[in-house]
């Protein structure tokens, strides 16, 4: 069974009730589709074009366009519908591919139009009662109108015609599974004005295009239209399952109006409590989380790995660079016993890598980290947002690659950070006079199982402020790799984020991916010593 939150076209918050929809909902069987209106001529070209014209008119925002006895479902009527499996698109074809299709309803209040494109011909996919089956959600779906439409849709890829592969459901929200059948975090097709100090914009996906697989091939490709009141677009997917799920994505983007922070290839996830951040951690499980950390791949050829936070209040880091090579939000840490969840198996959940095709030029990836109290509230956001400004009449063109999976992308030549640790700081035995924050991070990998134990490696330590100490530099057994302890002493009264970086070297050779981390002292009246009483 997948198991997975559900991308809600609503700002980042999820309720538990979206969150126990999700359960159910890509756990139901294959879907189901009729026939449906005389075919038109359709291809990539044709639809830049129609999302060029598109942008030259008014932003029409079509939710809620549906008939009231589908906008007022209640949770529990919108679970008790199932897509009839015996009309899946594909089935009994000669393709690797089924398609199945979401109900309008509930949370998701904007038709979607979806069409099957065949020999360069798409045929629109109407609404028919006879897709679904009803159940017990006391909906009555007589007189539904054919062009109501549809919310989303999925795939299922041979021979699993039960668990889905990817699902585009709410906005412009999308997620896959690797081997593991897991989801977890989303991505999404655009992110417009994130984390600023008015309201964010969700573009939508509103209308789909499924093509026909080949017989036999093991892709599928999917044509999207963009819609939102300061962006339009033209997206192609072709979707590759796997160990690693891969993805190429080809985005023509055409703005109606100036954009202040536009993000390309935006990837949306949760960090509530783990090793390195326990603010949150009054759950009895030990760790909480869809993704530990950003990686970057810079265009200076740098690899960094940024462990993930909880913030007290929201967060915003930009790393520029100058075309990047790739960034991603994974999910390092896959030992089970680390987050003791038999129920939705954070353990398993894949990371997401984006990995650019040609030159992007200058700009930032951009990470956002936003307060949680609870695992069911998205809160984390990275994206790449370019340097020059963008103003309506251009054309944007971005080309991408997205690979889902357990599988982490780095060089074999460097370490890697395999765990970060964070407590009080302090000698063991011996009175604290001042306050300080303890850091472990163990490194494993590439060249240290291979050095000697006499090996001179040191930890290239940098703080924006603050005083380190107590630096400390191991072999470390249990990883086959290094530890690195260190302290820091926050600055007097300060509450800014103080940012780290770190690398092991050797003979001044580097030995490791950079870590980096931005850690915010709490308040002077809260920076408890904590001494034993029998500390002199």
């Amino acid at each position: 069974m997948a198991v997975s939150h559900i991308p809600l076209p609503t700002p980042r918050a999820r309720s538990l009730a979206a969150m126990l929809l999700a359960l159910a909902l890509l756990a139901l069987p294959g879907g189901a589709f009729a026939a449906g209106a005389s075919a038109e001529p359709f291809d990539y070209a044709v639809l830049k074009g129609r999302a060029r014209a598109l942008a030259g008119q008014p932003y029409a925002d079509h939710e809620g366009e549906i008939p009231e006895a589908v906008s007022n479902m209640t949770w529990d009527q919108y679970q008790a519908i199932h897509f009839n499996k015996d009309h899946a698109l594909w089935r009994g074809r000669d393709s690797k591919f089924q398609a199945t299709l979401f109900h309008l309803g509930l949370y998701f209040k904007r038709p979607v139009a979806i069409y099957e494109l065949k020999d360069g011909q798409a045929s629109r996919i109407a609404y028919d009662a006879g897709l679904f089956d009803y159940g017990k959600s006391g909906i009555d779906p007589t007189g539904l109108p054919e062009d109501m439409g549809f919310a989303g849709f999925r795939l299922q890829f041979s021979p699993d015609w039960v668990r889905d592969v990817v699902a585009f459901l709410g906005a412009s929200y999308f997620r896959a599974v690797g081997k593991e059948m897991q989801y977890g975090l989303s991505a999404r097709g655009l992110a417009v004005d994130t984390a600023l100090s008015r309201p964010e914009e969700f573009p939508a996906f509103t209308a789909f295009w499924l093509e026909r697989p080949k017989p036999g091939s093991n892709t599928a490709t999917v044509y999207a239209l963009l819609d939102s009141p300061s962006v339009t677009g033209a997206y192609r997917f072709d979707i590759t399952p796997g160990d690693t799920l891969a993805m190429r994505v080809d985005a023509a983007l055409y703005p109606r109006k100036p954009i202040e922070r536009l993000g390309i290839a935006p990837l949306t996830s949760m960090f509530m409590v783990g090793e390195n951040d326990r603010r949150t951690g009054y759950d009895w499980r030990p760790e909480i989380h869809d993704s530990d950390g950003l990686a970057l791949h810079t265009g200076s050829g740098e690899w960094l790995w940024r462990p993930l936070n909880n913030p007290r209040s929201l967060r915003f880091n930009a790393y520029m660079d100058d075309n990047p090579k790739g960034f991603g939000l994974l999910q390092r840490d896959q030992n089970f016993d680390h987050y003791q969840d038999d129920g939705v198996y954070y353990d398993k959940r894949p990371g997401l890598w984006v990995a650019p095709r040609g030159d992007w030029g200058k700009g930032s990836v951009e990470l956002v980290e936003i307060p949680a109290l609870d695992e069911t509230f998205d809160n984390i956001v990275a994206f790449w947002h370019p340097a020059k400004p963008v103003e309506p009449g251009q054309e944007l063109l971005y080309s991408y690659d997205l690979y889902w999976g357990t599988a982490s992308p780095g060089p074999k030549e460097l370490a890697r950070v395999v765990d970060t640790f964070t407590g009080l700081g302090g000698a063991v035995g011996k009175k604290r006079t001042r306050y300080s924050k303890r850091f472990v991070v163990d490194f494993a990998g590439g060249p240290l199982a291979g050095l000697d134990r006499n090996a001179q490696v040191k930890a290239s330590i940098r703080t924006s402020a603050g005083e380190v100490e107590l630096a400390t530099v191991l072999p470390f057994q249990a990883t086959n790799g290094y530890r690195v302890r260190f302290d820091l002493v926050p600055p007097d009264e300060t509450e800014n984020p103080i940012n780290l970086r770190m690398i092991l070297t050797s003979g001044g050779k580097t030995l490791s991916e950079t870590w980096t981390y931005q850690w915010s002292p709490p308040p002077a009246n809260q920076r408890e010593l904590h001494n034993a009483g029998h500390l002199q």
